[in-house]
């Protein structure tokens, strides 16, 4: 029998955003965006642990957001690092604290899915694909086409333009086994790590793809915040 996990991550500061206001805070329809991500994955699967991973210096904020709008899904919060890397490290250890350290080298029954803290429109689908292929393959990350022409910038400021066919536009949650992932990230810390997905591989792991919504956007600029109030 599969024990589901997930981690969201938020450590935004709001700074492509423009405003004073961490961008997992800013408001969709009167309600902030992670709230509306929490309240996603509760939904797909009310009994399953969510932690939240938040700076420590937003925590307050957030506690006074949750008793301003009355927000009561269950969730455990941890603190943020000083990357994405070790925010999800972090996150990674509360959950091995609540099964127990000696489950995760062993038990492939056990499924950790990282999501970001600002995509609150990921669907269910996705969700179980991912966690189906996970237990199934190890790794599974959403993906979705890439539809505009795309150009290659060499150095010297030269481009041509590359088969748009050949790449995919990266989502999440991205899903693991957990023992997989903590192996992963009991490896040191390298800049080349841009995912979970980029850790995972650098133990030389290959990682499933599937098919993502569209509507997963994430919501880090003006023109993103606006298409989530359409969406």
């Amino acid at each position: 029998m599969e024990k589901r996990f997930t981690i969201v991550v938020a450590g935004g500061k709001g700074l492509r955003m423009g405003s004073e206001i961490p961008k997992q805070f800013l408001t969709v329809q009167g309600r902030p965006l992670l709230m509306l991500t929490l309240e996603n994955f509760h939904s797909f699967a009310p009994s399953m642990p969510l932690v939240l991973v938040l700076p420590a210096s937003q925590q307050a904020y957030w506690e006074r957001l949750c008793r301003e709008y009355v927000f009561r899904i269950p969730h455990t919060i941890v603190s943020g690092g000083d990357t994405r890397f070790h925010s999800v490290l972090n996150g990674l250890k509360e959950i091995q604290h609540m099964i127990g350290e000696q489950h995760t080298t062993a038990d492939d029954h056990l499924l950790v899915a990282i999501h970001d803290g600002v995509r609150p429109f990921v669907s269910h689908d996705v969700i179980n694909a991912c966690f189906e292929a996970a237990a199934r393959d190890g790794a599974a990350i959403p993906v979705i086409p890439v539809v505009e022409t795309l150009r290659l910038v060499a150095d010297d400021g030269s481009s041509h333009t590359v088969p748009r066919s050949c790449y995919r536009l990266v989502q999440t949650p991205q899903t693991f086994r957990l023992s997989l992932l903590a192996e992963a990230y009991a490896q040191p810390y390298s800049e080349a790590f841009t995912d979970d997905a980029s850790v995972v591989e650098a133990l030389g792991h290959a990682v499933t793809l599937v098919e993502g919504n569209r509507e997963n956007i994430k919501i880090t600029t003006p023109y993103d915040l606006a298409v989530a109030e359409t969406l």
